[in-house]
């Protein structure tokens, strides 16, 4: 029986998700971040979070996951109740003909379990792009692709007549809208579930929600808006420790951005030794700022002022950091944080 694990915020009924990238880590190999990928899939199930999804990123160097439904199949087949899909598979990198009949194949080994997360980018640089066939141009598309993903389960798709996806059609498989440039509008206008980050933009991320709930139009789908808060949330047992997580991510990140390659993460007292330029020192400090960290308390009094201000329905946490002890950890505290029941716990599980 698959459990619908909601904890009351505020007196509403809020999921806790989690989003992992399968980063890898200085000297361990991609296979090893997978297999981790899927290890931390069953620990969140065990801790009681709703659904777990992992990500698409292509010639990327810290980031293993580049086959998202391949991934997820992994995952579902390890797990039993959790909820497994993508956050998100690219749509513009792909034909929707083939994206339908990866989640046909997916909801028919595993029913009911399986959510079809969706974003508009592209590759991450113009070779990447190049190998994989398409131009930047193509995110310009993503609505029109995602009325033909979406009729290729419903059987209502016009621009292949004659042609069917199996075993989609027929199939009801969730879809999800990521919020990366004009996602907030296309997925309110096609009347699909939002899933929208930073919290680092916290003005700017509320504003696409209330455009995104005053545009929205029901559809077979979503019958009303329902918004899923995304973001980096590190709990630990002091604040220092909880702010320590951060700094792999951060600093890999701001590596990206000065050198343009996106590098394994690092342990924290390697960063910490490293002489950084002015240039680096900068990006590696504004992506340090507005995540959520702190202990259980300080982190669930974060979370409120967040859900209360987006009025969202659910909160995805997407935190990397070097340590894979120290990462579950995080996300232990925090599920008894905010109240989640370990499986086996719930009434009726």
């Amino acid at each position: 029986m698959n459990v619908e694990p909601y904890v009351s915020f505020l007196g509403a009924d809020i999921r806790f998700s989690v989003l992992d990238r399968s980063r890898t880590r200085e000297g361990q190999d991609g296979a090893r971040a997978l297999r981790d990928t899927v290890r931390l899939a069953q620990e969140v199930e065990r801790l009681g979070y709703h659904r777990f999804w992992v990500s698409e990123h292509h010639g990327v160097p810290g980031v293993a996951g580049s086959a998202p439904t391949v991934l997820a199949a992994a995952v579902a087949g390890a797990t039993r109740t959790i909820r497994v899909g993508t956050g998100g598979v690219m749509l513009p990198n792909h034909q929707p003909l083939v994206v339908a009949e990866q989640f046909g194949v997916l909801e028919a080994l595993y029913p009911g379990r399986i959510d079809m997360g969706l974003g508009r980018s592209v590759g991450f640089t113009d070779g990447v792009r190049r190998a994989l066939g398409r131009e930047k141009e193509e995110a310009g598309r993503f609505a029109e692709q995602l009325d033909e993903l979406l009729g290729w389960f419903d059987g209502t798709q016009t621009a292949h007549p004659h042609v069917h996806a199996r075993p989609a059609e027929g199939l009801r498989v969730p879809p999800y809208v990521l919020a990366t440039g004009e996602g907030a509008a296309i997925a309110a206008a096609a009347g699909l579930p939002l899933v929208i980050g930073d919290l680092r933009g916290r003005d700017r991320m509320l504003s696409a929600i209330d455009r995104y709930r005053a545009a929205f139009r029901p559809s077979s789908w979503a019958a009303e808006p329902y918004v899923v808060v995304s973001g980096t949330v590190a709990v630990a047992r002091t604040e220092a420790e909880a702010h320590r997580l951060l700094l792999p991510e951060a600093w890999s990140q701001a590596y990206s951005r000065t050198h343009g390659t996106f590098p394994p993460l690092l342990p924290p007292e390697r960063i910490e030794a490293l002489t950084m330029t002015d240039k680096e020192r900068g990006f590696y400090e504004q992506g340090l700022r507005g995540h959520l960290y702190g202990t259980g308390d300080q982190v669930r009094e974060a979370l409120e002022g967040l859900v209360k201000e987006g009025g969202a329905q659910e909160v995805l946490v997407t935190t990397s950091t070097y340590d894979r002890a120290a990462l579950l950890d995080s996300f232990r505290l925090l599920a008894d944080a905010v109240g989640l029941a370990p499986e086996g716990a719930a009434a009726g599980a």
